[in-house]
């Protein structure tokens, strides 16, 4: 009902009191729906009241849904693995279960695979925020079958795109504007990942580290107000209780810094073999036939399916099992085992395309590693370190940071997942070296490196650095004449003889092939080859396409204008190519020198006719 009232409010122009009361005199409506239409409008037109509102009510529904998400997928698991249950089950349910929602992912979702994070920052930057409301419910309902069917990824990636998926939806049914919609996105994602994980701090520093890589953003209080309500949802709904209930711990001796910071080191290399596991499998799947698309998820559920019938622990998230870890009930050969057999069922998992996320995995794989290095320590110093599960606690929060690479966020959500204050020092310790491995050795973080997968171009840390008020999307212009690689040089000089830029767009069928500068045409001719093919001539250093995308100097509409003037410089050009981030070939413009001294008042904007139009 509110929001019926408050898209129409969108829609009607109030023009007075007097004219109001007339209009509800004659339409027979009773005088409370007048007055409530004019308060929505108000509010429509105040941006920062309705940011507020709007606030509250994502992080209300997408709490309550996210909850709805938690209840159906635990009492599913506990139909499909009854208690006493025989171990035939244990293959051929995940197998099944994988099988259906592999279909359904194909025909019907096939933006609900996977983890669901580069997905929504795919709509934030790419989309205007768009996730259409199919994607949110094939989610829901694909990822609860796979994870109660005992598939191994977690459910906390996916809440965080229905989370976004809801504000989307609601913003756009109420109107408003991309900017807008953009902003409230965020907003679903901390809802969702308060709601999911117990964690409303970590939740809001995800969604600004992670999902909008700017920890300033101005979304901040929406963020904050929308995780904050998701929270209190949860806590009526299902109480107040920690994702784990863990013993104190404390620091037994100084020495334990040294363990703690060897534990960042296996953290740290055992997240890059997980991540490079995952991105190889992930690769080679996706270069087999798309007729297979459908079944290849069968692949996840059959690996996961062999390895739990032998080792039940590794089905699922795992979390009762991580509690057992957390307060010392298993041994050091076990939990050693669990680790690996969890990285290879999780990497062949969501390498397959099953629905699911790897923020609990990461968690799993991260205790057993901790309580490895823990045993480890105490069969060696029994008198002066603290017990495997306090490794183990440690060990969660390292992996995550080296496998999420979002080191603040891993350290306030191990805190609030525990509520455990004593261990804040060595796991700090422990995240920062896990991290710097992880960077070092794996230099594009999972999430860039799954949407380069998919060939979108998503902002990385450094283009984020170099977000200003002018951006070349608004200096750009449409490229004057671009070439064909087929064109003679002869052909190609008379095109350009007229107008004055020193390179030119070389494109073909498939998209931008690369730049090419006057002077090398120019060249060209005074050598004899008037009438060679342009592509003779390209540089490889001036090609797009395979293994030498990143060669070629370019941007993308949402750069800043100093980020083009970098790049210029190191290319030794005046023109650059301005290209979509989901498809790097796609030429969108070109952006000049003169263009962005004229963005800032310095230089005139070429007039039309030296544009060439």
């Amino acid at each position: 009902m509110f929001l019926y009232a408050l898209r129409v409010a969108g829609k009607t122009k109030t023009r007075g009191v007097r004219s109001t009361h007339k209009m509800d005199s004659n339409n027979h409506q009773p005088s409370w729906i007048g007055k409530l239409n004019r308060s929505l409008e108000r509010l429509r037109q105040s941006e920062n009241q309705l940011s507020l509102v709007l606030s509250l009510l994502i992080g209300a529904l997408v709490g309550l849904v996210v909850v709805a998400f938690i209840l159906l997928t635990g009492r599913l698991a506990s139909r499909m693995y009854p208690a006493g249950g025989s171990g035939w089950r244990r293959i051929l349910v995940p197998v099944l279960g994988s099988l259906s929602t592999g279909y359904l992912l194909s025909r019907y979702f096939p933006f609900a695979r996977g983890s669901g994070i580069p997905q929504t920052k795919f709509a934030i930057f790419i989309n205007d925020g768009r996730i259409m409301f199919r994607t949110v419910l094939g989610k829901f309902f694909c990822c609860s079958a796979s994870l109660a069917s005992g598939i191994a990824l977690g459910r906390e990636g996916p809440s965080v795109q229905v989370g976004a998926g809801i504000a989307s939806v609601v913003a756009r049914n109420l109107g408003l504007t991309p900017k807008q919609i953009k902003a409230l996105v965020p907003a679903g994602c901390a809802a969702a990942l308060a709601a999911a994980f117990n964690t409303p701090i970590a939740a809001v520093l995800f969604s600004l580290e992670e999902i909008m890589g700017d920890l300033h953003a101005e979304v901040l209080g929406s963020v904050v107000l929308s995780s904050a309500t998701s929270w209190m949802v949860l806590h009526l709904v299902l109480g107040d209780d920690p994702l784990f209930h863990v013993s104190g711990y404390r620091l037994l001796h100084p020495s334990e810094f040294a363990i703690y910071a060897a534990l960042g080191v296996v953290g740290g290399l055992g997240s890059v073999c997980f991540v490079k596991l995952l991105l190889g499998l992930r690769a080679w799947f996706m270069r087999l036939p798309k007729r297979t698309v459908w079944f290849q998820p069968v692949a996840g559920g059959l690996t996961v399916g062999l390895i739990g019938y032998f080792v039940p622990e590794v089905l699922g998230v795992g979390y009762n099992h991580v509690e057992k870890v957390l307060n010392g009930d298993m041994v050091l050969k076990m939990v050693v085992l669990f680790a690996v057999l969890k990285i290879v069922a999780t990497a062949v998992c969501y390498a397959s395309g099953n629905a699911g996320g790897i923020f609990g995995p990461a968690l799993f794989i991260g205790a057993m590693m901790g309580a490895a290095v823990g045993g480890v320590a105490q069969a060696l110093f029994p008198g002066s370190t603290a017990g495997p599960g306090a490794y183990a606690l440690v060990g969660m929060g390292t992996a995550f940071a080296g496998i999420v690479r979002t080191p603040l966020t891993s350290v306030i959500m191990i805190f609030e997942i525990t509520r455990d204050y004593t261990i804040i020092v060595p796991l700090m310790i422990s995240n920062l070296i896990a991290f710097f491995i992880s960077q070092k050795l794996q230099p594009l973080p999972i999430y860039e490196a799954l949407a380069f997968q998919e060939g979108v171009h998503l902002p990385t840390a450094h283009s984020r650095a170099h977000t200003e008020r002018v951006q070349v999307g608004q200096a750009m212009r449409p490229a004057p004449v671009v070439l064909s690689p087929d064109m003679l040089i002869a052909s190609a000089l008379h095109r350009i003889k007229d107008l004055a830029l020193d390179a030119w767009p070389v494109a073909d069928a498939g998209g931008l092939c690369g730049m090419i500068r006057s002077s090398e045409l120019e060249q060209a001719s005074i050598d004899g080859a008037s009438y060679q093919n342009v592509a003779a001539i390209l540089r490889p250093g001036a090609r797009l396409g395979g293994s030498k995308d990143e060669r070629v100097a370019h941007v993308h509409p949402d750069h800043s204008l100093s980020l083009a003037l970098e790049r210029m410089g190191a290319g030794g050009l005046k023109v650059l190519p301005v290209v979509s981030r989901a498809n790097v070939r796609q030429l969108i413009g070109i952006i000049t020198l003169d263009d962005i001294l004229g963005a800032y008042g310095v230089a005139k904007r070429p007039s039309s006719m030296e544009q060439g139009n």
